[in-house]
């Protein structure tokens, strides 16, 4: 949970710019219908749309809620082991669910290794192959497709060794196709949904919008798509770029990217959002050496992962305006407590986070989002 007890006059200042915002907003309105490209339609009212949008962004800015995960299940199951199979260590997001699973992994007793599939689809397979044939208890599929790694995956199966997924497939759950005992994370379409809101809401329903996404991964190709149709909800919301670079191409390309969208959008380019923080981190050089302000525009919102830099970005008002953080170390531990009820022989939790969005005026100098009560509740549950 954030602290509450600084930057009160900061955040008093914000809010009352906010509420300002929000009555021209009202006034204004949005429109209906598809995102367009290019030049700016004749704006339309939509303060259905609108209000929706703000409600949203208020609860998920919302610091107080409670941790409401399971509080029942298997005590620990003694002696396991686990390997935990990184997309990159590179993606902050699968470096800060290792973390949490090597502290949890810690505090129920087990060992962890980590191996690193450096995000080539070469070294994903080989790191898997590695993870096989150390026969570990169970395997974290880490941020990456598991139809990438078939043979793999069928050589997993096959050995018994069941497998857990970060990230790895669309929807949180249990999964037959791939094999998986459960996927954690958070609904990829609340996350894309509460991103597009927040920029519908920030900008009173009339932005200038360019979406980073990486298609050569399934469940980010899929969150930029919803996060599109969300922009949606207001005619006076364009789309001026969809922009496809690879999650490790990401350092060298997007500089280049962002240079040469200032050029052709200038000054109607103010917002963005990102299937990943780590675009506005690359994108931070090109900005700035094109005079933009730090506090922008662009407003930029990473929709996940919510990593350390992001929240340093946000924090100092550095490129990146907000994020829908992953609560990247209580899921670390969540995939503890479903590996420990794989074996246990019990069925998988059900839990899935929800959303939630961090901006300096809620964060006050936080690095993470790491709700409170998990560790608590999940050590009484492994306690028996």
């Amino acid at each position: 949970m954030y602290p509450k007890d600084s930057h009160s006059h900061r955040r008093s200042t914000r809010t009352a710019a906010a509420a300002l915002a929000a009555a021209a907003a009202l006034v204004a309105g949005c429109g209906s219908g598809g995102p367009s490209t290019g030049a700016a339609p004749p704006k339309a009212g939509c303060p259905t749309a609108l209000a929706n949008a703000r409600a949203a962004v208020a609860r998920a800015e919302n610091t107080d809620a409670a941790w409401h995960g399971p509080t029942t299940g298997p005590a620990a199951v003694p002696g396991k082991s686990i390997v935990y199979v990184a997309q990159t260590m590179t993606n902050p997001g699968v470096a800060g669910v290792a973390k949490g699973v090597e502290e949890a992994a810690k505090a129920i007793g087990w060992r962890v290794r980590v191996i690193d599939g450096d995000g080539t689809p070469a070294g994903i397979q080989a790191a898997l192959s590695q993870a096989i044939t150390l026969r570990p208890s169970g395997i974290v599929i880490g941020g990456f497709d598991p139809q990438l790694t078939s043979q793999q995956m069928a050589r997993a199966e096959a050995a018994h060794i069941p497998v857990i997924g970060w990230h790895a497939v669309g929807s949180p759950g249990p999964s037959e196709r791939p094999k998986l005992f459960t996927n954690v994370t958070t609904k990829v379409e609340d996350v894309a949904r509460i991103s597009a809101d927040w920029i519908i809401a920030r900008s009173s329903g009339d932005a200038g919008v360019v979406l980073f996404t990486d298609d050569s991964i399934p469940f980010a190709k899929n969150k930029a798509e919803l996060i599109r149709e969300g922009l949606g909800a207001c005619s006076g919301v364009r789309l001026l770029s969809y922009e496809n670079i690879p999650i490790p191409d990401a350092a060298i390309r997007t500089p280049q990217a962002v240079s040469s969208l200032l050029s052709r959008f200038q000054d109607e380019w103010t917002y963005s959002a990102a299937i990943n923080d780590l675009y506005f981190a690359d994108a931070a050089p090109a900005l700035r050496a094109a005079g933009r302000p730090g506090s922008g525009p662009p407003f930029n919102i990473g929709a996940g992962d919510g990593d350390p830099s992001a929240f340093q970005r946000i924090n100092s008002e550095q490129f990146q305006a907000a994020t829908v953080p992953e609560p990247l170390n209580e899921q670390g531990w969540q995939i503890i407590d479903e590996f420990n009820r794989a074996f246990a022989g019990r069925p998988a939790s059900g839990y899935v986070a929800p959303v939630h969005i961090a901006t300096a005026d809620n964060s006050d100098g936080a690095t993470s989002w790491d709700p409170t009560g998990y560790r608590e509740g999940y050590r009484r549950i492994w306690a028996g």
